[in-house]
């Protein structure tokens, strides 16, 4: 081996080496915060473990369990399901409409923005706990209007059938950081673009459809993979409003089931802290993370291969 060949070999060592301590700080990241806990629920989820003795091994039973003797597992996993649809759905709808309105406006622009914006910096807990009682179909102010107008009002988070509405409505209110994100999207668009379509004669769709939706499409996208991945972390706000609903507060030494009404506002993250944390149940929780992090991925790759038709192409 030649002296060249030697020092081109030490060369792409130590630019490997270079390159390996630059990415260091992810790599540990990925392996302490990813990596290790995916494998430790995938190991849990074929254990029987009470967090108090040892794990020992059972095979598929806690897989057997979730899928066909856990009664809550199937209205969980449809209500989430219905929330990432209708809810990211109506999120970026919602948003976009907002952003397009508010950058319209020509007076009062920071006034705008800052009312669209300010109830997403309101915490859950408070905001949920307001719409409870904005809502009361008893007391609320909202079904006091309604009634005035003549309008049959619902129950809201009374009512199965009105309890997933109203949380979208609740996510709707707070549409604040979508609106920001979408505002600097429509604000980047090229103007040449839309005088040169209004010169040809496209009116106002035309000029959405084939100038804003492909310009913001990148936006779109990175708007509904971060809402999905939201949406199936869905745990404070159904259990905050499940809670103040039914009238039951949870207290030291007591445990108040989520899911009020008729299970209605159940979702997967609230099992896995059911039976992770208060039932200690390991094993069936880390089953139901498992479905968990399958769903987001499989929404992810359908969204990344353009397929739900959210996104247009030119």
């Amino acid at each position: 081996m030649t002296t060249t060949t030697l020092t081109y070999a030490g060369k792409r060592r130590r630019q490997a080496l270079t390159t390996l301590a630059f990415l260091s700080p992810w790599i540990i990241g990925f392996a302490a915060f990813f990596a290790y806990p995916l494998a430790s629920t995938v190991y849990f989820s074929f254990m029987h473990y009470n967090q108090i003795n040892p794990p020992t091994f059972v095979g598929l039973r806690n897989w057997k369990y979730v899928f066909t003797e856990y009664p809550l597992f199937a209205p969980a996993l449809w209500n989430t399901l219905w929330l990432v649809v209708v809810m990211v759905t109506l999120r970026v709808v919602f948003g976009l409409g907002i952003g397009m309105l508010v950058t319209k406006v020509k007076t009062g622009v920071g006034f705008f923005r800052t009312a669209f914006y300010l109830p997403y910096l309101a915490p859950p807990v408070a905001a949920t706990i307001g719409f409870v009682f904005l809502l009361n179909p008893g007391t609320g102010p909202v079904n006091r209007i309604l009634g005035a107008l003549g309008i049959n009002a619902p129950n809201w988070f009374n009512d199965p059938s009105w309890s997933k509405p109203a949380l979208t409505v609740l996510a709707l209110w707070g549409i604040g950081d979508l609106m920001v994100i979408f505002m600097a999207a429509l604000l980047d668009v090229p103007k040449e673009q839309y005088e040169a379509a209004s010169l040809d004669g496209a009116g106002a769709v035309s000029r959405f459809r084939h100038i804003t939706l492909p310009n913001i499409s990148p936006i779109i996208m990175f708007a509904v993979i971060t809402g999905v991945i939201q949406t199936l972390q869905y745990f404070t706000q159904p259990t905050v409003a499940g809670n103040l609903a039914s009238g039951q507060l949870s207290a030291p030494g007591t445990m108040v089931p989520p899911g009020y009404p008729d299970n209605s506002t159940l979702t997967l993250p609230q099992l896995v802290f059911t039976l992770g944390f208060q039932n200690f149940n390991t094993g069936a929780a880390s089953v139901i993370a498992l479905v968990l992090f399958a769903v987001a991925m499989a929404f992810t790759l359908l969204l990344m291969r353009r397929r739900s038709g959210l996104l247009t192409e030119d």
